[in-house]
């Protein structure tokens, strides 16, 4: 009896360090949407730290990255590898460009829209992956952060996109922006957060605007909170079938 009570909180204790070896692991694995999610924390501190001319190609080259894994954890089919394939290169040659041009508005303009193309393509694959998952688990909820992180990143691409479009001031009287303040202004308005010091003044700004902010809320409060509530510390495959089984 004494070794049988000792041996429930080893048992205890060696599953607490398994899950968080495996957290830890989902982070560097390049099959694991937990580096997704800390490339995609790269790209933001790299856009919003890093002012100089060459900055716009680093953050394309760590995107490419991002999109890359992001289709290889989520098992993307023959068709969206190729497609994006194709955009991967062209946004790869487009940051190469932007390095020795002096018509950066031009490649950049390119890039962002490529870029927010591929960022779109990614939230999409991971969302077809995890709704064919059977199980909720750290990878379920890594994939769904992911995605919504994804989200926001597609919409400051579009804003950039528009900005550098020559359809004139972006933000108003606040100029075309940055790509920081793009970024900024994406994901306050994904959150709703909604500071007011920088808005579209025109449309199809406001439009986008207004979609993000949408999207950013019926998916928060539908498949994150879903998938969050559903997911129990040690669920796997195992405990899946072994609860289909007691049904």
């Amino acid at each position: 009896m004494a070794g049988e009570s000792s041996e429930g909180p080893g048992r205890a204790r060696e599953a607490r360090r398994l899950r968080r070896r495996r957290l830890i692991e989902a982070f560097y694995s390049p099959d694991s949407y937990g580096l997704v999610v800390l490339l995609i924390f790269i790209t933001y501190i790299l856009s919003v730290s890093i002012r100089q001319s060459w900055a716009g190609s680093l953050v394309v080259f760590v995107q490419v990255a991002t999109v890359s894994i992001t289709l290889r954890a989520s098992e993307a089919g023959l068709r969206v590898r190729r497609f994006t394939s194709v955009l991967l290169v062209l946004a790869a040659i487009g940051a190469v460009v932007n390095l020795f041009v002096s018509t950066r508005h031009l490649w950049m303009g390119l890039t962002s829209a490529i870029g927010a193309v591929l960022y779109i393509a990614a939230s999409l694959s991971i969302l077809r992956h995890l709704v064919r998952r059977r199980v909720v688990d750290v990878e379920t909820v890594l994939g769904a952060i992911a995605t919504y992180l994804m989200v926001g990143m597609a919409f400051a691409f579009i804003y950039r996109t528009m900005a550098l479009s020559g359809g004139g001031n972006f933000f108003g009287t606040q100029g075309e922006g940055t790509f920081p303040q793009d970024l900024f202004f994406s994901f306050t308005t994904l959150t709703t957060t909604g500071y007011g010091n920088l808005v579209p003044a025109s449309n199809p700004g406001q439009t986008f605007a207004v979609a993000e902010m949408l999207i950013g809320q019926l998916f928060l409060v539908t498949a994150v909170a879903k998938v969050i509530n559903a997911w129990q510390p040690g669920q796997g495959r195992r405990g899946l079938r072994a609860t289909d089984d007691a049904e």
